[in-house]
């Protein structure tokens, strides 16, 4: 009858070791097997077996006596040796060198959009990118560039190569495409700087089980967070004591203390360990990866004297935190649509959720109902009023090129009228941000029949984002009398204009020269980057194109992006081949100056 307790005890305890080994397998990324552990035979006096009839299945012993040894011998001291570690086959392996997820043909880059760059050069110019960059349209380009799958370009590691390119989508709000690209290479392969920023994309994401793949990495490159890191996947893999003991022991002689130990042991807690931890933000003043991350992985949001000043960046990891509700995440999620992160469909999803989760007699006092006003309006002043209401909240910069971006398709269904001429340049301004480039070129015909200022924005705006050039005056009678009535501090927006225009091939380069000259416009300017980004269109690099488009544009203010610079990348643009984003980015430059 010993024996039968043993064995119960035996089977009991494998059936609990092994969904958390398989559980921590899958998290690390290798491959772990159990290796049971000789059970000592225990020397307590058996208690009578009761006359009720057990739930639980047991082995037959029943021809076995209470003192029979060998069945002991034969079940727990005589097992065979486990199975060898099982190897990632070479068909699971994947290419480090080739990592991405969109198809760069579809995406007009070419098959080799790098070509002949070095490496090194490129990381050098991502990873001292200051992003966010100015333009929408510009991040929305890059953002597909870092993503496409293509080749690593030479004289680079190709996993620091991914890690670079992750980084900058870090840095630019992306959370989900920087995870993307992460996941598409083997853990066994990461390199320590792969390791750092596979943290912080795991932070970024709110995803705390993200980090138990990096451990060994983590034990040794990032010190400061090994021991909360390490509580936290003891947790996540079923193991609440040790998870809690770690969490103990680094709270006596850990590096991290205060909120941010306590976010840790939350997870701990919101894992399995019964630990509760009470979150006290009066204390911090600034919200970082880490105590952003661990939160919102938990569902709290933190107070908003922390979320308002934190970077922009933040925000956009914010706008897509799937532990927190649509109306949790609207404010960040303007933020994330005027950077180029959210699409102008995401915006509109976002608001039909919060629409759908309003009560009946509250929604005609929501901007919810104003959207969907905007779209379905029983007449056209009832779309117009609801535009306006809009865009007339949105003050700041990003929230306002986001209502313009989820407006766009609304704009199309207004029909072209000269009379509209106070809406008509936010109603072109949105279709552009949406990329609905043909339905704006419609109003080319109202716009002559505009007065000078409306008809002076909208015109400056078709004649840089019309695919189709047909009926649009690009006479020097025209650019002339958009500039004399140019009212810009030192007419910046003139010199993007003329610079938009030459490097669309819209307008000559002499007479581009001949403007600059006349009214000191600049956009003639030579530099090293200017002969940089000039070398690798002519040599067909569409990927280093849109890098060094980005270092070309790295401030979040239109006003400070020179015409000279937008006249380079422009040009580079539409010589690469991609002419769409070429006249987006121009539109965009005189829509938001």
């Amino acid at each position: 009858m010993r024996t039968r307790s043993i064995l119960i005890a035996g089977a009991a305890l494998i059936a609990v070791a092994i969904p958390a080994v398989a559980q921590q397998a899958l998290q690390t990324g290798q491959p772990s097997a159990a290796t049971p552990t000789p059970t000592t035979t225990p020397t307590t006096t058996p208690q009578p077996v009761s006359n009720s009839v057990s739930a639980t299945p047991t082995t037959d012993l029943s021809s076995a006596s209470e003192g029979d040894s060998s069945v002991t011998e034969l079940n727990l001291d005589n097992l065979p040796p486990p199975p060898p570690p099982v190897e990632y086959p070479a068909q699971a392996r994947r290419d480090p060198f080739v990592v991405g997820r969109l198809d760069p043909l579809k995406l007009g880059f070419g098959d080799n959009p790098w070509g002949g760059t070095s490496g090194t050069f490129l990381s050098s110019l991502m990873r001292r990118m200051d992003a966010p960059i100015a333009s929408r349209w510009g991040h929305i380009a890059l953002r597909d560039a870092l993503l496409a799958k293509t080749r690593a370009p030479r004289s680079v590691n190709p996993v620091d190569w991914v890690a670079e390119r992750s980084w900058l989508l870090l840095r630019l709000g992306e959370a989900d495409a920087a995870r993307m690209l992460i996941a598409d290479v083997d853990a066994d392969r990461f390199t320590p700087k792969m390791v750092q920023v596979g943290v912080q994309s795991a932070l970024a994401n709110a995803d705390p089980p993200a980090l138990c793949p990096l451990e060994p990495g983590i034990r040794k490159y990032e010190l400061g967070i090994r021991a909360l890191v390490s509580a936290m996947c003891a947790s996540l893999s079923g193991e609440p004591e040790s998870a809690a003991a770690q969490i103990d022991d680094a709270r006596r002689r850990g590096r991290v203390g205060g909120i941010d130990l306590l976010l840790a042991q939350k997870v701990v807690g919101a894992a399995g360990t019964g630990r509760a931890a009470t979150i006290e933000w009066d204390p911090v003043d600034n919200l970082t990866g880490w105590r952003f991350g661990l939160a919102t992985s938990t569902g709290m949001v933190p107070p908003d004297r922390l979320i308002k000043p934190a970077s922009v960046q933040l925000r956009a990891f914010q706008a897509r935190a799937p532990m927190l509700s649509p109306d949790q995440r609207l404010d960040s999620a303007q933020i994330a649509a005027g950077l180029g992160v959210f699409s102008s469909q995401s915006m509109i999803d976002l608001y039909s959720a919060i629409y759908d989760s309003t009560d009946n007699s509250d929604l005609p006092t929501t901007d919810a109902w104003q959207v969907r006003q905007a779209f379905v309006g029983k007449d056209r002043d009832t779309k117009l009023a609801a535009f306006r209401k809009l865009l007339d909240g949105a003050k700041n910069p990003l929230p306002h090129e986001a209502m313009r971006a989820m407006l766009g398709r609304a704009a199309t269904l207004i029909e072209p009228d000269a009379k509209l001429e106070s809406d008509a340049p936010e109603l072109i301004a949105s279709m552009f941000a949406a990329g609905y480039d043909r339905a704006a070129a419609r109003w080319a015909t109202a716009v002559r029949r505009m007065s000078d200022s409306s008809g002076d924005r909208c015109w400056a705006m078709l004649a840089l984002g019309a695919s189709n050039a047909a009926g649009i005056d690009f006479s020097n009678s025209r650019i002339n009398a958009f500039i004399s009535r140019d009212q810009s501090k030192d007419k910046t927006r003139s010199a993007l204009l003329v610079g938009a225009l030459v490097g669309l091939g819209r307008i000559s380069p002499a007479t581009a020269d001949s403007l600059s000259r006349r009214y000191g416009l600049g956009v003639g300017r030579q530099s090293e980057w200017t002969r940089t980004i000039d070398g690798a269109a002519a040599r067909g690099q569409s990927g280093t194109v849109l890098v060094l488009a980005g270092t070309g544009m790295q401030t979040q203010d239109w006003l400070q992006v020179p015409g000279s610079h937008l006249f380079h990348i422009v040009a580079g643009l539409a010589r690469t081949r991609q002419d769409y984003f070429a006249r987006m980015i121009a539109a965009e430059a005189l829509a938001r100056t």
